[in-house]
């Protein structure tokens, strides 16, 4: 089984002022963001890590680097972990973009949403590209490993709905907030979603157990019928 962490950005001057910064250059974490990823890379450390892999953008960049303090790794980054390109919505109060017919479209059938302007993308390219980052580092880093991956908001609720089976269409009702971790395993028959939007709950569950003999194959996919007694107590 391959874990792997989905940690968002802290929070940025552009969240705080309520503007859609996408791939706009120099967008930074303001006080409250840096705050909230010294937390939660304080909340991680426990975590042993193969590898933390980030969105190149700034915000994500900086979210990263404070997972990574006191480890012996480096920062890798992939642009399929991204930012959506929102083309010419990049930059543009929220305020003002509710106003625009796309953004029922957005709301309502995102799979179908494609942002205007030549560089804007559809959210199904998204999350096509962001999944497909996810599997091939979960190929490259093996079935043992735990890694992060550092992105956005949209990028991160576009792979939870594709691990937990849903329409791209009802990827909306997933909520991921600034510096929330969500968590997912894979296995060779299905995902299984451990955690989504988790702000401040305890981690030791995420520290692989000591190493044991394989199992038969096939049964780490299994689900446990009835739901389980939960991660085991330290």
């Amino acid at each position: 089984m391959t874990t792997v962490i989905l940690l968002r950005h802290g929070r940025t001057t552009a969240n705080a002022g309520g503007v859609l910064a996408g791939w706009t250059p120099g967008v930074e974490l303001d006080e409250t963001g840096q705050a909230q990823v010294a937390a939660v890379g304080a909340r991680l450390a426990p975590v042993p890590l193969a590898a933390v892999v980030s969105s190149p953008l700034d915000r994500c960049r900086q979210t990263a680097g404070a997972v990574l303090a006191g480890r012996d790794l480096e920062l890798q980054t992939d642009e399929r972990l991204g930012e959506a390109r929102y083309g010419d919505w990049t930059g543009r109060p929220l305020k003002e973009l509710v106003k625009d017919p796309m953004w029922k479209v957005v709301q309502q059938h995102p799979s179908a949403a494609v942002f205007p302007g030549p560089e804007g993308e559809g959210l199904a390219q998204t999350q096509a590209r962001a999944v497909a980052a996810v599997r091939e580092w979960n190929a490259r880093l093996g079935p043992d490993a735990v890694w992060l991956a550092c992105s956005h908001g949209d990028v991160i609720k576009a792979v939870l709905a594709d691990a937990l089976g849903l329409h791209l269409d009802a990827f909306q009702r997933i909520v991921v907030d600034p510096a929330s971790v969500s968590v997912v395993t894979y296995t060779e028959t299905r995902p299984f979603v451990l955690r989504v939007n988790d702000t401040g709950g305890d981690v030791s569950a995420l520290v692989p157990p000591r190493k044991r003999p394989r199992r038969r194959r096939g049964r780490d996919s299994d689900a446990v019928v009835g739901g389980g007694a939960g991660a085991a107590v330290p």
